[in-house]
């Protein structure tokens, strides 16, 4: 591994170093073609030149580079008292050699594009972080702090290199150890619904807005901004928002104001269309529609498109339906659909990718059950009570199923709580794991 230092500089608070690491492709391959990683040293002004243990930090996704924050914003202030962090963009993210429609044809045809991005899953993205906690740490273990995704690459992280770890955080990022993606979508089209249903309770006059929209989209989908063609199925996938502490909300003002008068009658506004672009395309992220599903994926069998199959057993999610009688259109959630691969321009000229991806069988096992149960790895989690994103039932089977790991259930906050509850969270994951240790 080569660590180049490309740029130390200040804002508010703290001092910033850019760092750029080499680290193979395929790890089993040291010798072979090599990619490039990209970290950023966060450091508090005060303690810049102080020797401090490290943490890293694994942003959700799969697919999103680590957060652009600006001073000491959320959790990252209260990390900032004891540690250096490393926000680290994660393989095929942000500045880390980025995967999308521009950059993949590099690889060849999509039989090649799909080979590539087979090592763009939990188990690369850990040997990546073994490959340079060496040269930063000095060779101590460092805290890692995973999110959503980044706990799933925490999980990882502890069934094949604990070594590497002096304690494990987890936010909203437990997975299960052994479910399909038909078993994570069957358990997550209910609590969707949940969420339909608290939306709707609290903005009653939603119902209405929603079916109107989805009527007229059934009737004539509309182009937006860039060439996303929204049908109504797409406009139902806003229901992403639900998920997170004020998402209710986002989508709520969303759908006030979606139509204007025009000549001839009325049609969804500029300003409409251009919110719902910015929330519905993959252009920044196309990692996460190509390998959202492959992260559930390690047991021979392809997920085929799993969500999309999942949602025929759950007739409600059926807009033509809902509208043919008086139900409300249910938003869906954390789901990819082929249709995305024809809707969305950053994603069409990946469809073939993304099907070949699906019909795989060939994953390894991202997680090992007896090792976790001899974890000696000081660990904490919070699990959000009813999150939409990840399974709670899953998440508190995991945190049992490793050894000494200390969950904390709380509904205080919803998936995005590491943002939200910001220093008050991780002190309390901090203190749980201290406690056990």
């Amino acid at each position: 591994m080569t660590d180049t230092r490309t740029a130390t500089y200040r804002q508010p608070g703290v001092v910033l170093t850019d760092h750029r690491f080499s680290v193979p492709l395929d790890h089993d391959e040291p010798d072979g073609e090599r990619i490039e990683l990209y970290g950023r040293e966060v450091v508090a002004a005060e303690r810049e030149g102080m020797p401090l243990p490290w943490l890293l930090y694994l942003q959700g996704g799969p697919g999103f580079g680590a957060h652009r924050l600006v001073g000491r914003p959320h959790w990252l202030g209260r990390a900032l008292t004891e540690y250096r962090v490393l926000l680290l963009d994660q393989r095929g993210t942000g500045a880390s050699t980025p995967a999308n429609r521009q950059t993949l044809p590099l690889r060849g045809g999509p039989e090649e594009q799909a080979d590539y991005l087979t090592r763009f899953r939990a188990d690369s993205i850990v040997r990546d972080c073994e490959a340079i906690r060496p040269g930063l740490t000095g060779g101590a273990p460092w805290t890692v702090l995973g999110q959503s995704f980044g706990g799933f690459c925490t999980t990882t992280y502890l069934s094949t290199a604990p070594e590497g770890v002096a304690t494990a955080l987890f936010t909203g990022g437990l997975p299960s150890l052994d479910a399909h993606a038909d078993d994570v979508y069957r358990a997550a089209y209910p609590r969707v619904t949940r969420k339909n249903e608290a939306h709707y309770a609290r903005y009653p006059q939603d119902v209405e807005r929603a079916r109107r929209i989805a009527a007229h989209l059934l009737e004539q989908p509309v182009e937006l901004p860039g060439g996303y063609l929204l049908t109504a199925e797409a406009f139902q996938s806003l229901g992403i928002l639900l998920g997170s502490g004020d998402g209710s909300h986002q989508l709520h003002f969303l759908l006030e104001d979606a139509f204007v008068r025009v000549p001839g009658g009325h049609a969804l506004s500029d300003a409409f269309r251009e919110q719902v672009r910015a929330h519905l395309s993959y252009a920044a992220n196309p990692l996460y529609a190509l390998l959202h599903e492959a992260i559930y994926a390690q047991d021979q069998r392809p997920t085929a498109w799993s969500a999309e199959r999942v949602r025929g057993e759950f007739t409600r999610f059926d807009a033509a339906r809902a509208l043919a009688g008086d139900e409300p259109v249910l938003f869906t959630g954390e789901t990819i659909h082929p249709w995305q691969f024809t809707a969305d321009p950053a994603l069409r000229p990946l469809r073939e990718t993304a099907g070949l991806l699906a019909a795989r069988t060939d994953w390894t096992p991202l997680y090992d059950p007896e090792r976790l149960a001899a974890n000696e790895v000081p660990a904490a989690a919070a699990v959000y009570h009813d999150d939409m994103y990840v399974d709670t039932a899953d998440s508190l089977r995991t945190a049992a199923a490793i050894r000494g790991l200390r969950p904390w259930v709380t509904n205080e906050f919803e998936h995005d709580g590491v943002r939200a509850g910001g220093p008050r969270v991780l002190d309390r994951l901090l203190a749980l794991a201290r406690d056990r240790a």
